[in-house]
């Protein structure tokens, strides 16, 4: 087997760079947590105004202005310390983490313009750091964050029934728990504002995180002896609508935008519904999964020449990477968290090819293969090969290169930005992003060989039958006064089976046109009609039911006029 001569270039450039990955991730890991501690309030020292367990996204006020926090961003923090608490790691952590689940307790009961908890409002993406609702334009909902949260807390509520408080777990958890368990699984299926904030369609991460807990909470609620039906079923559903974002070359992140699709979207969610126990299973998109290293191949090489600071990088070495090639966000850079996330899913594979002792290479996952060796062939290589130690060491030098390539363009301070320059390595935007210290930690961790608990992912099959659906997007022309919004609601389950409190309510964003996509069964004849909510009252359209005949394959919009 020939391993390619870029990883001795590799070598060369990473020993040039004036601290190895080695001591970079010695001296980043501390300064990662301090970073992502001082971002918490009430005590953290950059977290001024927060509120007790509320995450700051970061402390910048101005170009931009991350001053608030984001159920997502603080859900994925507190799962970095969770299992750093849960592990043993760092058992200071508990008054913090309990702080969290008061805190996110308060904003699910927290109206908001996207609705009540029990009308939407458990979409909403961000919040005011006192905990009060942010209520200027935005875009919502973002269904990413209920999940991310259930996930977190799960985690906990897996450890205080280990170590014998299931009372609080039943009495004080499960309820905060389920509510968000219950909005995932009545609103898997609609449209979303990606976890990029920009594009309402389908996104791969968010029906990924959807699926996960779902799984895992199913599992919980077994425990605790409560019913789970529901979040079964509609998992399996949530796993078949996984199988759609995949088109046989890589994962089309969003299915809306006008963009290729290729997107860190879909590294960051191979990586947040890791199971160690789950193997290379490819319907779950594991980070060992045939489908998933194709996937990373391809995102990895869509930034080889866009970028000035990857120019003149070997085709198979590492390079900083953003969020997807068509980004322009303040100037379209590379991001810390992406790139590291690029790491993680390698780190990840190597712990779970070194577990099961063999990796597998298919006519699917072969040109992600064959960056490391030219001739290597699908098959089946054993722990103790040649081909499995070359390969495998090989791919330990490609993870450490993307650590290399952060390394290079993190200040002497240790200081983590959001993003840095394309073509000068200067960091930029927002200042002390505290996902970019949590990414800098699970990535430290990963190439330790440390994994989180397993969440149920091992086994997980799509279900003999799916149910297709088609993405119908409905259009409703409304005059309404301020604070009067649209819903709504149907004859299905996607619809809310006319439940007036779990409407759907529709964007105003092109007023006086307001529009929602929801995902309905195919082939089928839905009735629905359209609320109006203001100061608490509903006012229905007039009679009769409305119906759009949902066709079997593509997508469909329905333009009506309120009556």
């Amino acid at each position: 087997m020939r391993l390619s001569a870029a990883f001795v270039f590799l070598g060369l450039v990473v020993n040039a760079f004036s601290q190895s990955v080695d001591s970079y991730v010695n001296t980043e890991g501390p300064i990662a947590k301090a970073g992502l501690l001082a971002n918490i309030g009430p005590n953290g020292s950059k977290a001024h105004g927060a509120k007790a367990g509320i995450v700051i996204a970061s402390p910048s006020t101005s170009n931009p202005n991350y001053l608030y926090t984001w159920v997502r961003d603080s859900s994925l923090v507190f799962k970095v310390l969770i299992d750093q608490f849960t592990s043993g790691a760092d058992t200071s952590l508990r008054p913090l983490i309990d702080d969290f689940l008061t805190a996110e307790a308060r904003l699910q009961q927290t109206s908001n313009p996207s609705g009540t908890v029990t009308s939407g409002g458990l979409g909403e993406p961000k919040f005011n750091i006192d905990g009060t609702a942010f209520t200027d334009p935005w875009g919502r909902p973002q269904r990413d964050g209920p999940a991310l949260r259930a996930t977190a807390l799960i985690a906990y509520a897996n450890w205080l029934r280990a170590n014998g408080n299931t009372t609080f777990v039943s009495n004080t958890l499960w309820p905060i728990i389920k509510l968000d368990l219950d909005y995932v699984a009545d609103t898997w299926s609609q449209s979303t504002f990606d976890l990029w904030e920009e594009i309402d369609s389908d996104s791969f991460f968010t029906t990924a995180v959807q699926h996960r807990s779902l799984r895992e909470g199913s599992i919980l609620a077994n425990a605790l002896g409560q019913s789970s039906n529901d979040y079964d079923a509609e998992a399996g559903n949530a796993l078949c609508f996984l199988q759609t974002y995949w088109n046989t070359k890589y994962i089309v992140s969003n299915t809306g935008g006008g963009r290729s699709g290729i997107d860190s979207n879909s590294v960051l969610a191979s990586i947040h519904t890791f199971d160690v126990n789950a193997g290379c299973d490819a319907t779950t998109f594991q980070p060992c999964s045939d489908k998933a290293l194709a996937n990373l191949k391809v995102y990895v090489d869509s930034f080889r020449s866009i970028y000035g600071i990857n120019n003149g990088i070997a085709p198979n070495a590492a390079v900083a990477t953003g969020r997807y090639p068509e980004d322009v966000y303040f100037g379209g850079h590379p991001w810390y968290l992406s790139t590291f996330a690029v790491a993680e899913q390698l780190y990840d594979a190597l712990i779970v090819w070194n577990k099961q002792g063999s990796l597998t290479v298919t006519s699917i996952s072969l040109p992600f293969f064959q960056q490391f060796s030219s001739d290597i062939a699908p098959g089946t290589y054993a722990a103790g090969s040649s081909q499995f130690n070359s390969l495998t060491s090989a791919i330990r030098n490609f993870a450490d290169g993307f650590i290399a390539v952060n390394a290079k363009y993190t200040p002497s301070n240790g200081a983590l930005d959001e993003q840095y320059d394309r073509n000068t390595g200067k960091p930029t935007s927002a200042v002390d992003l505290t996902w970019s210290y949590a990414s800098a930690l699970t990535v430290f961790s990963a190439r330790k060989g440390v994994a989180s608990p397993s969440w149920g992912g091992a086994g997980v099959k799509v279900p003999s039958t799916c149910a297709t659906t088609v993405p119908v997007t409905f259009n409703v022309q409304a005059t309404t006064q301020l604070g009067e919004d649209i819903f709504l609601v149907g004859s299905v389950p996607a619809l809310q089976n006319w439940s007036t409190d779990k409407a759907l309510l529709l964007s105003a964003a092109n007023y006086p046109t307001w529009s929602i996509t929801v995902n309905l069964p195919a082939n089928s004849a839905v009735q629905y009609k359209f609320i109006r909510k203001f100061n608490g009252q509903v006012t229905w359209e007039s009679d009769p039911n409305r119906q759009v005949n949902v066709p079997a394959s593509g997508t469909f919009t329905e333009n009506d006029t309120w009556r």
